[in-house]
């Protein structure tokens, strides 16, 4: 019975690969935090730093988690990720990546993980929601110096040097030793950051309540003359072994998240996992050390360019990170230096290295090049022209061709 559970189980989510995936009835388990009014009607009287939609003031004054996700092939499906509002994916030593979810709304979650190690780059990128970090483990010499900081709240599933874990974490099965059994949930996270004696709500200190501009209407990106299609986003040129990528639906304006070509979708509803907007970051990058696998994504502060990508198109931008204080935000600006505005919804970063290329409906973007986008949109003919030829000789104009 249970081998023909999991069979079905994986015969639903290839499904999902191909077409867009049904949202599931969650019954709660992917849950909306709300209060009734006196007519018994839903009142949201916040806004999400997250996503721009409304949300309760409970939940606004709540501090999300940051929970470390394996991409491993064999650590899949994986619970909590339809709750996930941000979700990261950076490169990791050996050609893999890792993903990192923020999730504000997960305090009823019956399953969390599994849950893996963390990175010093996955620390940065999370401190800007002034969260509380869920890993397990990670290279102590390499994340010592910002894990031990009084300032960051994490729960360590290992233990050690890096922080405790104050009981949050069980395996399953129980008593398993090895990898991808590590989960925690709502109940284990809240006692043991109680034991830990970590705030439930977000610290005035550390707390940024500006985060992303969001759109007031859906923001098609037409206001760019050089805006372009971008339907299908390729990421396996930065992440050559899970291929990750994402798919455009017109009908409900999302993109939809494959891994090893299939959907990537949450454990515990099938729901394949959506996102209304994308960021493709490229950043410095480095070993750790001679001959070290290990790597330093510069995020803090080594600002690069990027492109925004929703509702079906893209543009190029830049990144900053403002130096001396963690917790600011990473924002994005458009190439007339003006902070880009986000469709309301749900976000994918990716943050790749600035030596790795993708590619964006079969067009091939190259380290440190975005194509001079132009409204007739950049071909393929033209790209070839431009290696066959120096500049100064190209003279036809190739920019209407289709």
């Amino acid at each position: 019975m249970k081998k023909r559970i999991i069979i079905a189980f994986m015969a639903l989510c290839t499904a999902f690969a191909s077409v867009p995936a049904m949202a599931a009835d969650t019954n709660g388990t992917a849950q909306e935090t709300r209060k009734e009014n006196r007519n018994g009607k839903e009142e949201y009287s916040d806004v999400s730093v997250l996503t721009g939609e409304p949300i309760t003031p409970e939940l606004a004054s709540q501090r999300p988690i940051a929970v470390m996700y394996p991409i491993d092939k064999a650590a899949q499906p994986q619970y909590g990720l339809s709750n996930v509002d941000i979700f990261y994916e950076m490169p990791e030593e050996g050609n893999m990546s890792r993903q990192m979810g923020i999730l504000q709304d997960w305090q009823n979650l019956e399953r969390i993980g599994n849950i893996r190690s963390i990175r010093s780059y996955f620390v940065y990128e999370a401190l800007e929601w002034d969260p509380i970090i869920i890993h397990y483990g990670g290279p102590i010499d390499y994340t010592i110096d910002i894990l031990t900081r009084k300032d960051v709240d994490n729960l360590n599933g290992v233990g050690g040097p890096l922080g405790g874990d104050y009981g949050c974490y069980y395996r399953i099965p129980a008593g398993s030793r090895s990898e991808h059994t590590a989960y925690t949930d709502a109940a284990h996270i809240k006692s043991a950051m109680e034991k830990a004696g970590f705030s439930a709500e977000h610290r005035k200190k550390y707390y940024n309540k500006k985060h992303f501009l969001f759109a007031a209407k859906a923001n098609k990106l037409t206001q760019y003359a050089d805006s372009m299609p971008a339907e299908v986003v390729d990421m396996s040129g930065c992440f050559p072994v899970t291929k990750s990528a994402l798919k455009y639906n017109e009908k409900d304006g999302k993109y939809y998240k494959t891994l090893y070509g299939k959907a990537q979708c949450d454990a515990a509803t099938g729901e394949q996992m959506t996102f209304d907007n994308i960021l493709i970051q490229r950043a410095s990058w480095e070993p750790r050390a001679e001959g070290s696998s290990y790597l330093r994504v510069f995020v803090e502060s080594d600002g690069k360019d990027g492109f925004y990508i929703t509702k079906g198109r893209m543009i190029h931008v830049t990144w900053a990170k403002g130096e001396g204080n963690d917790y600011k935000p990473t924002v994005f600006y458009d190439d007339k230096g003006k902070e880009i505005r986000l469709n309301k919804g749900k976000t994918m970063i990716f943050v790749v290295k600035d030596t790795d290329s993708f590619s964006v409906d079969g067009l091939t973007y190259e380290p440190d090049d975005h194509h001079t986008l132009t409204p007739e949109y950049v071909t393929e003919k033209e790209a070839r022209l431009a290696e066959e030829f120096d500049e100064d000789e190209v003279t036809e104009d190739y920019s209407e061709e289709e």
